[in-house]
């Protein structure tokens, strides 16, 4: 069962710095038909205007991934951490036992599109810590990358829960299919362009919620990019 979730039906916030679209309840943004997705707890999309940015903030009991889309987020931590995400660059952040951290556009000018993604952690008071990397084009380019996983496989990301998060880039007209383990389920969200999900299209911003089915297939309607989720 495939269940759409539009992206412009999806919450939002709106400042003179920061545009926002909250896939599940976030923030002020409260709707008890979409508080989470299996251990999803947030997808956030956001656009950051030059200069500006979230200040000093504290988490806890989070694993948190952070996507670039375009432009450089900089951030820095209460534990004394600090760099930068740049576009292309996915970071993972577990909050555990707590941290206090700000991310702020590292351009005075240019914007800044990320999406920031919460999981729920497969336990409480985890020690915080971050990790970082760059996927190259060529690496997610007509095929599902691993950008997170629960044990770090092929060279992404680790993350405390059960749950893998893929990155793919495909050009018009090229399918790509993924395959479910009996009692998975799944989450695509799709971040630029345009595909087709069996007779749904979906564009930007648009995710869909994947329930009992044993595979999938993407096929890109302009050149596409998508986030894919496989989750218990």
């Amino acid at each position: 069962m495939i269940t759409l979730r539009p992206g412009d039906e999806r919450g939002q916030t709106q400042t003179n710095w920061l545009a926002s679209r909250h896939t599940f309840s976030f923030n002020q943004y409260f709707d008890r038909n979409h508080m989470n997705f299996s251990d999803l707890r947030v997808i956030n999309e956001d656009w950051v205007k030059g200069g500006t940015g979230f200040g000093t903030h504290p988490h806890q009991d989070m694993e948190i991934v952070t996507y670039v889309l375009k432009g450089a987020l900089a951030h820095k931590d209460s534990a004394g951490g600090e760099g930068l995400i740049s576009a292309g660059e996915v970071q993972r952040m577990t909050a555990g036992t707590g941290i206090e951290h700000s991310e702020y556009n590292a351009s005075a000018t240019e914007e800044v599109h990320l999406y920031q993604i919460w999981f729920k952690p497969n336990q409480r008071g985890l020690t915080p810590g971050y990790e970082q990397k760059a996927f190259a084009g060529a690496e997610k380019q007509g095929q599902w990358r691993i950008v997170a996983s629960p044990d770090g496989r092929a060279g992404s990301l680790t993350i405390n829960q059960d749950a893998t998060l893929y990155l793919a880039a495909s050009k018009a007209g090229e399918a790509l299919t993924y395959d479910f383990a009996e009692t998975r389920r799944a989450w695509l969200q799709v971040t630029r362009g345009q595909v087709r999900l069996g007779e749904n299209t979906l564009k930007a911003g648009d995710g869909a919620a994947i329930d009992n089915e044993s595979a999938l297939t993407v096929t890109a309607e302009t050149d596409a990019e998508a986030l894919l989720f496989d989750l218990r």
